[in-house]
């Protein structure tokens, strides 16, 4: 399973890197790449352009209804109906039960076109507290985590290897539960201890993330949401004090290989 950082920024895009967005590809036993987008946030529907033909897509899972995160599925909604190619099927689209209104609303289409007919790529799925996605070899489970909004983190695995991804969530029981012995755990920490306390229930710290990256076991960390006035360094060392595992900050367009347990950690940046 690999990895892909199309954006990592939090909260909105900035001149570095889109916000958050994540390709997921997995190879089945026959060869066939099979590749899930995590999240298409402002700004990033650009570089997933440089990153591969979006019409290779099999899927995409919006963790949350922040823009940051969903924000760029209408320039994929425009691409995916105008296609040249007129035999894609409809876009698989797992989401909180909102999106095809919220996505509606921002194209300006009529409430009264139901989704699911033919001017309508995406073909939405409603994501709960412990759904299970089965695309391709890969298999999903989405947990609730604490954010403002309705959100979910996500338990990706196939052929034993796995990866966790936080989505936007403070500390909570359900994200270390869907990180547990996770091969990597690509995590946010877009706040930073002292300077955001006074917002709870939120976002992780760089210690916040590092405490849950070890109570989960997971072997290996990527932090990622850092917003565009935070220094990656500070969230980066608050992590490696509580935390000794290999770790590193994402930067837009990074690959890494989930290596298994019994695998070779020598492609993780740390």
């Amino acid at each position: 399973m690999r990895l892909r950082v199309i954006g990592c920024n939090g909260s909105f895009a900035g001149t570095e890197s889109a916000a958050s967005s994540y390709l997921v590809e997995h190879d089945d036993a026959s060869g066939r790449t099979w590749r899930v987008l995590f999240d298409l946030g402002s700004g990033a529907f650009g570089p997933l352009q440089k990153a591969i033909d979006p019409a290779q897509l099999d899927a995409v899972v919006i963790s949350h209804l922040h823009p940051d995160h969903y924000l760029d599925l209408t320039g994929l909604e425009v691409f995916w109906a105008y296609n040249e190619r007129t035999d894609l099927p409809q876009l698989p689209l797992y989401g909180p039960a909102a999106l095809p209104a919220r996505i509606r609303a921002v194209m300006d289409r009529p409430d009264d076109v139901p989704d699911g007919v033919t001017d309508v790529p995406f073909g939405y799925r409603t994501i709960t507290d412990g759904a299970r996605l089965e695309i391709g070899p890969l298999s999903i489970t989405a947990r609730a985590v604490v954010h403002p909004v309705e959100s979910y983190g996500f338990r990706i695995e196939a052929d034993g290897e796995v990866l966790a991804y936080s989505g936007d969530s403070d500390a909570c029981a359900s994200l270390e539960e869907l990180a547990a012995g996770a091969d990597l755990f690509l995590c946010e920490a877009g706040y930073i201890e002292e300077r955001d306390d006074r917002f709870t229930g939120v976002h992780l710290t760089g210690r916040r993330a590092g405490e849950a990256a070890m109570r989960a076991g997971v072997r290996r960390v990527v932090l990622t949401h850092i917003p565009c006035w935070t220094d990656p360094a500070v969230p980066e060392r608050e992590a490696r004090e509580v935390c000794d595992l290999p770790l590193c900050v994402a930067q837009p367009f990074d690959v890494y290989e989930v290596v298994p347990r019994d695998g070779d950690d020598a492609t993780f940046t740390a």
